[in-house]
């Protein structure tokens, strides 16, 4: 081969003669071409993995949009109307059957339109239905704040309100394929003026009202093309939270979303600096009217509904939109007769129109809440407002006692009704703050029926920390009552720092449901409104009675007996209906010195904050809390039984035509004279022998806690200690022996039937700073 040869193959193969020489390879050994072809695989892997997880996506979003359903312009406008029924299975009312006023795209004005699209989807006119751009900056947001802004545009929540559930947990991948999928269709379908109208035609305004125009009819008593800037801005911000932005009931949220609205509208160009802080300066009820009634039965079942409501929402349904039939346990006669106490002075005599009362009716058999009252005197214009009923900010006083104290001690330590106790001095324990009766005098030697009949505080004290504050605690837990930070004052008192947005505390609902326990032979009910939901499908969700022992039938049937006489001839002697077998319990609660300063009252002034009276019979179980919205307006010392004389009226009604059954003492219970005993728990009782007492002149002559006072008076003057309370030890020293079989329990002769004489002029009250608000009675 020639020397020309050679060359001519080594330039066909790259590389030269030399180059196959031994030693003569490259400096960096090939390596760097290597990494190149790695780099290279791996990008090109990435991109075929991208390709394909690409493809994948389109074909899991094809197959969930096929299945989308059709548009059409009938779903796009219309509401779907849930029927409400009572118990009798007739309707009264109905949600979302509004009459609304529809707009045409031509008479939309250009103000609402701003306002809309600026709050809404500022890049609603440039987007087909979906927006990436929006989706990317929602989830960076969201990556960012750890909150969860949306990604949707006005179209897709067309589309969500005219198909879909409104819902969070609803919102799965299925859905915002199908809700993707039908705003690129409707957008290819029709103008975008056309779908900004369905929108302002279709959202939920609050109050029953669908729809902008109707909305500024009802509110405003114009159309939209009349609304000032301020107007326009408010009604333009309602549809995400239309409830929470309602003006009438939250005018401070409103006023919050509707200067959003116009702060965006600012920043979109669509007003000036000026036009923006003039409107943001206007009041929120600026322009407003007063709402009417949808009917004439609105105002009675207000409060009822908005339960009703709240319990189909928990089933993530929506009663405004999904078409529902909602059975409830509504008695509507029992209702109107409870509005009309509570509404009218034909039954009980108020102290003025401001005056509240809320109250709740329960059959002690299921649970059922047969009526509710939030409120009295409620505006025309206010709808769904706030139900007093429902909330755990005041306090029922005394009512505690029973639940908190005395029926914990017969389920844990077997006490009889005949126990003796000592209303003598008595400090929380483990601390020097006294606990003082609400006359001032102390009655030495009592049983415990006594003792709850006259609704005395040392002995409910003393018998909490016999118990201990954690069978305490779970003995109300089962009652369906908690308190985040539960101390000994809550033996005497509901009141507690912490609401828990109505979970803590005690309401008119969850005090009826707790004493109904009693009248059920101690099995608890959990309360509830809505008995079954029947979807437009046909399917239904049943509700079932949520039942569980809580108690012992013992201790249900022995407290059960002991508050009737708090009724036949204790504290609530008002609340007796005769020829009725029936048992309850008074509560009053009292200002802190600091309260009376506010008022502007000396210490022995006869005034209270709350005054709450429940009470029940083997059907209906009654709770009834009065005072005023504002806590310093006090309750006169002559209305403290107003609690008490509703319920009576309600009771007498509730008790028409129903059968006077009293309870069967069951076999866990024996009787010895007029005391009751857990059996085989029989216990022999003695006066502490250092107390000082004699059992007889102990009775005949009361001990004052102030030297000048000769007579009784039901003046509040309880503490609340600042540390928690130890329940190790009890109170007293009684002491407690098991007798033989013939052994008769010893009882204690009361010096009268009738509770103590009210004084013309009251003693000086002892109130501690260290209590918030306690318990007089």
């Amino acid at each position: 081969m020639t020397t020309d040869e050679i060359g001519s193959r080594a330039a066909r193969y790259g590389r030269t003669s030399a180059s196959n020489s031994t030693g003569n390879t490259p400096s960096n050994g090939g390596k760097k071409p290597k990494k190149k072809r790695i780099f290279l695989k791996i990008f090109l892997g990435l991109v075929l993995l991208g390709v394909l997880g690409l493809l994948a996506g389109l074909g899991l979003f094809w197959s969930y949009a096929k299945d989308a359903p059709k548009l059409e312009d009938e779903k796009l406008s219309a509401t779907v109307s849930s029927k409400l029924y009572d118990a009798n299975n007739e309707v009264f009312e109905e949600l979302g059957a509004e009459k609304r006023e529809m707009i045409k795209p031509t008479d939309v004005p250009q103000l609402l339109k701003d306002a809309v699209v600026s709050v809404e989807d500022k890049r609603f006119y440039k987007h087909s239905g979906v927006d990436p751009i929006r989706i990317l900056g929602s989830a960076f947001s969201n990556f960012k704040t750890g909150g969860l802004q949306g990604g949707s545009t006005l179209t897709q929540q067309l589309i969500k309100l005219s198909y879909f559930s409104t819902k969070e947990k609803d919102q799965n991948l299925k859905r915002k394929a199908q809700e993707a999928w039908l705003a690129i269709q409707l957008e290819k379908e029709k103008s975008k003026e056309e779908i900004l109208t369905y929108y302002i035609n279709k959202v939920y305004m609050a109050n029953g009202l669908y729809g902008m125009e109707t909305a500024a009819q009802s509110y405003y008593g114009k159309p939209l093309a009349e609304l000032t800037l301020p107007q326009t801005a408010l009604l333009a911000g309602m549809p995400q939270a239309p409830n929470d932005y309602d003006p009438y009931v939250k005018p401070d949220v409103a006023k919050e979303r509707r200067d959003v609205v116009l702060y965006t509208m600012k920043e979109n160009d669509k007003i000036t600096q000026k036009e923006y802080e003039d409107a943001k300066a206007t009041p929120i009820d600026d322009g407003l009217q007063p709402l009417k009634q949808s009917n004439e039965n609105r105002k009675v079942v207000d409060n009822y509904i908005k339960e009703v409501i709240a319990e189909v929402e928990s089933l993530g349904k929506n009663p405004y939109t999904d078409g529902l039939d909602i059975h409830t346990n509504l008695d509507m006669n029992a209702q109107k007769r409870l509005y009309d106490i509570i509404n009218s002075d034909t039954y009980v005599d108020y102290p003025d129109a401001d005056f509240q009362v809320a109250s709740t009716v329960i059959d002690v058999k299921t649970g059922q809440v047969k009526a509710q009252i939030g409120g009295r005197n409620i505006p025309d214009d206010v709808q769904l407002g706030s139900n007093l009923a429902i909330e755990t900010d005041r306090d029922v006083g005394s009512t505690m006692k029973p639940i908190a104290d005395y029926g914990p001690a017969i389920e844990n330590l077997n006490y009889s009704t005949g126990r003796i106790m000592m209303d003598q001095p008595t400090t929380y324990e483990g601390t020097n703050i006294p606990v003082t009766n609400a006359d001032m005098q102390y009655y030495g030697a009592l049983t415990m029926r006594k003792a709850i009949m006259y609704s005395r505080n040392t002995t409910a004290i003393q018998t909490f920390d016999a118990v201990g504050s954690d069978k305490s605690a779970d003995f109300l837990k089962d009652l369906g009552i908690e308190f985040k930070d539960f101390v000994a004052a809550n033996a005497i008192s509901s009141n507690t720092s912490d609401l828990g947005g109505n979970k803590y505390g005690v309401s008119s609902l969850k005090l009826a449901a707790a004493y109904a326990a009693f009248a059920n032979m101690g099995v608890y009910n959990k309360p509830y409104y809505v008995s079954k939901v029947v979807y437009q499908d046909g399917s239904e969700d049943v509700t079932e009675t949520e039942s569980k022992r809580a108690m012992k039938d013992s201790t249900a049937y022995m407290m059960t007996d002991m508050l009737k006489d708090v009724i036949s001839g204790g504290t609530a002697f008002n609340a007796g209906v005769p020829g009725l077998i029936q048992a309850g319990k008074t509560g009053t609660a009292n200002y802190t010195e600091d309260d009376l300063a506010k008022i502007g009252a000396s210490a022995s002034s006869s005034i209270a904050p709350d005054s709450t009276f429940v009470g029940y019979t083997p059907h209906y179980a009654v709770s009834v809390w009065t005072g005023y919205k504002q806590r310093l307006t006090p309750i006169p010392y002559e209305y403290w039984g107003t609690a008490s004389d509703v319920y009576r009226e309600m009771m007498t009604y509730l008790s028409e035509g129903v059968s006077t059954d009293d309870w069967v003492m069951p076999d866990s219970v024996i009787r010895s004279g007029s005391e009751l005993y857990v059996k085989g728990a029989y216990e022999e009782q003695l006066l502490p022998s250092n107390s000082g007492y004699e059992s007889s002149s102990s009775w005949e002559n009361p001990v004052s806690s102030d030297p000048g006072t000769t007579s009784s008076s039901t003046v509040p003057s309880q503490t609340e200690p600042s540390v928690s309370q130890s329940s190790e030890a009890p109170a007293t020293s009684t002491q407690q022996t098991e007798p033989s079989s013939s052994t008769t329990p010893p009882e204690v002769t009361p010096p009268s039937s009738d509770p103590p004489e009210e004084s013309s002029t009251p003693p000086v009250v002892q109130n501690n700073s260290a209590r918030r608000r306690p318990s007089p009675d």
